[in-house]
């Protein structure tokens, strides 16, 4: 799948539920970029800006849209990546505040 067509496909159905990209396109393709590679990788799309295990079973809290996406979006406005924004931080009406991890820390592995 190229990056164009994985962008229409996720837009669709995630703006339907109130979830937008980062209207900064070099960096929301960046990041669909590193989801495709995560595919190739793992046989599932791990979010790109943390580190997967390859284990499906332990990594199914970060596969994109991870479980920390819809209370990072709703504290912050946006998820730990910046991928996945909502419409008023886009629209700068909100700070663009540091989204802290919220993954527990006995999930990473190294």
């Amino acid at each position: 799948m190229d990056i164009e067509t994985l962008y229409e496909a996720l837009r669709k159905v995630q703006e339907a539920k109130g979830y937008y990209f980062n209207k900064d396109k070099d960096r929301t393709f960046e990041l669909l970029e590193n989801l495709i590679i995560n595919k190739d990788r793992y046989g599932y799309m791990a979010c790109p800006c943390r580190l997967a295990s390859g284990d499906r079973e332990s990594d199914k809290d970060i596969i994109c849209p991870c479980v920390y996406r819809e209370p990072d979006v709703e504290e912050y406005g946006s998820c730990y990546c910046n991928l996945y924004v909502s419409q008023e931080w886009n629209d700068e009406k909100i700070p663009h505040d540091y989204v802290p991890e919220r993954r527990p820390p006995e999930k990473v592995r190294f």
